[in-house]
């Protein structure tokens, strides 16, 4: 009889608990059992593992009786990452490695019958896991789940493309191969954001809404364009994304662990800021994240980067109340019957809807023929309190002939780029987060004159304004006096930021 026990970790959401491969053999009639509520995917592990195995020229124990258990037994375990800890308990249980040589590791990997590794998801969460664990082992992992798991600090990551090679590795008087190294660890993060859609000098005119990306791109602030078809609003939207200020290391890793779990991450736009733009068909799984278990959504995917959602109002009611939590908090609690899962969700919600159903409400040519019963209709598909949660709301008008091809080159996305972000390194400076993010007990810290104090008061008595209005009015009117470099909010700040609020109903 023999027996070994193999480190691993599931992933579960962003946490990657621990789990431990017990293998043993026995006489008896020859049988493969797989224990510890394992699903379909990891219970298809054991003729894997078996071809595997035959197929890197090892022996496998077919003459005896297999159980493989994973613990803690309670814990959902699922795809093919226990693959690799399973054969190597097996290799270890029936002695071609010693077990002492397996201390210190944990092993992740999807096996192909030919003895090849395959990348799995969530290999940043794993190495996440140990760092945070203070545990001093080295992750074995195929290649690019390694390259993955060294973008943590501290991490000790072995990258393995072979079953055979981690024998040769191990073995007491194997020859060690020269891939066995740990990887480098790679944290340099890029200053820009190279996922543009193109610059903001290729839009002519629109002067008051580029101003308005520079604000939400300083304050991190939410964004909903208004106009015709036609007007430019997608185009603004996509260039958003190159305004933004470069990630922190802790915020790169987050993203990245997101997307290591969806299966996403591609290494080549590690720490860029996200841009995603589901379409309007999308359901309510895919933007908030859904499945068994729950995998991440559009608005998780999103997290510290945009989300741009392109014709609101023909998004699902349902998807559409789902951001309402999202906005406030961060994050997202998807919670079913057997599982509860929470993801991040610090998005930037930039959304572009027509003010009506055929799109030229309050234009001359052409002439709107929507009755105002229908214009009612299809503005309520978006209810007050999202309205209510989306910070700035601005008009898109369409310009005239002359001025599209005859207005100026405007400024470029670097040199817009530039204010936002010292306006934003401004605001982290004095509270450590951006001004979204101001807590209660941060705005009332806010430095105010009176002036700009009493047109607030004023203005939110007269608009009836709900005090989450009022409060996002005031972060906005922060983001403004930071980019004008202010020690306090001013009259004139406040001004301008409650020019950033239509109102449902109103035509633009």
């Amino acid at each position: 009889m023999g027996f070994a026990a193999v480190h691993s970790r599931a992933v579960w959401g962003l946490q990657a608990p621990r789990v431990t491969v017990e293998v043993h053999l026995a006489n008896g009639l020859p049988s493969f059992s797989l224990v510890g509520l394992a699903d379909t995917e990891v219970r298809e592990a054991r003729e894997r593992v078996r071809s595997a195995i035959l197929n890197s020229g090892l022996a496998f124990p077919s003459n005896q009786r297999i159980t493989v258990n994973l613990a803690p037994a309670d814990l959902p375990k699922e795809s093919g990452r226990f693959d690799l800890p399973i054969a190597v308990g097996i290799l270890a249980a029936s002695g071609v490695l010693p077990v002492e040589a397996l201390s210190g590791y944990e092993f992740a990997g999807e096996l192909s019958l030919s003895g090849a590794l395959r990348p799995v998801r969530g290999a940043l969460a794993m190495a996440q896991a140990a760092h945070h664990e203070a545990q001093t082992v080295a992750l074995v992992l195929p290649a690019g789940s390694a390259q993955e798991a060294a973008l943590v600090p501290g991490s000790r990551v072995y990258c393995l493309n072979q079953l055979q090679d981690l024998v040769l590795a191990l073995a007491p008087e194997g020859a060690v191969p020269a891939a066995w190294q740990p990887l480098q660890v790679q944290t340099a993060l890029p200053q820009t954001n190279q996922q543009t859609a193109g610059d903001l000098q290729d839009i002519k005119g629109q002067v008051g809404v580029k101003r308005a990306l520079e604000i939400a791109a300083a304050g991190a602030h939410s964004l909903l364009l208004v106009g015709p078809p036609g007007a430019g609003k997608s185009m603004l939207a996509q260039r958003l994304i190159g305004l933004l200020p470069p990630l922190r290391l802790e915020q790169a890793l987050q993203t990245a662990a997101v997307h290591s779990i969806y299966g996403q991450l591609a290494l080549a736009h590690w720490g860029q800021r996200p841009y995603r733009h589901p379409h309007h068909s999308a359901t309510l799984a895919a933007l908030v994240g859904g499945g068994s278990p729950p995998r991440p959504g559009e608005i998780s995917l999103a997290h510290h980067g945009v989300l741009f959602l392109d014709e609101l109002p023909e998004f699902s009611r349902a998807a559409l109340e789902a951001l309402r939590e999202p906005l406030e908090s961060g994050s997202i609690s998807l919670a079913r019957a057997r599982h509860h899962i929470e993801y991040p969700a610090a998005f930037q919600l930039v959304a572009a809807m027509n003010p009506c159903p055929c799109g030229y409400l309050g234009m001359r040519r052409p002439a709107c023929r929507c009755s105002p019963e229908q214009v009612g209709r299809y503005q309520a598909r978006i209810s007050g309190p999202l309205w209510d949660r989306i910070d700035m709301q601005i008009a898109v008008h369409a310009l005239a002939p002359e001025v599209l091809l005859n207005a100026p080159v405007g400024e470029s996305t670097a040199q817009v780029r530039a204010r936002s972000v010292a306006a934003y390194e401004r605001a982290w400076q004095r509270q450590a987060c951006s001004n979204r993010d101001l807590s209660q007990a941060q705005l009332q810290a806010l430095r105010l004159s009176p002036s700009a104090s009493r047109l607030l008061a004023q203005t939110a008595h007269q608009r009836a304004w709900s005090a989450r209005a009022t409060h996002r009015v005031l972060r906005l009117a922060q983001t403004i006096a930071d980019l004008g470099a202010a020690n306090e909010i001013e009259e004139m700040h406040m001004a301008e930021a409650m020019q950033y609020r239509i109102f449902l109903g109103q035509t633009p």
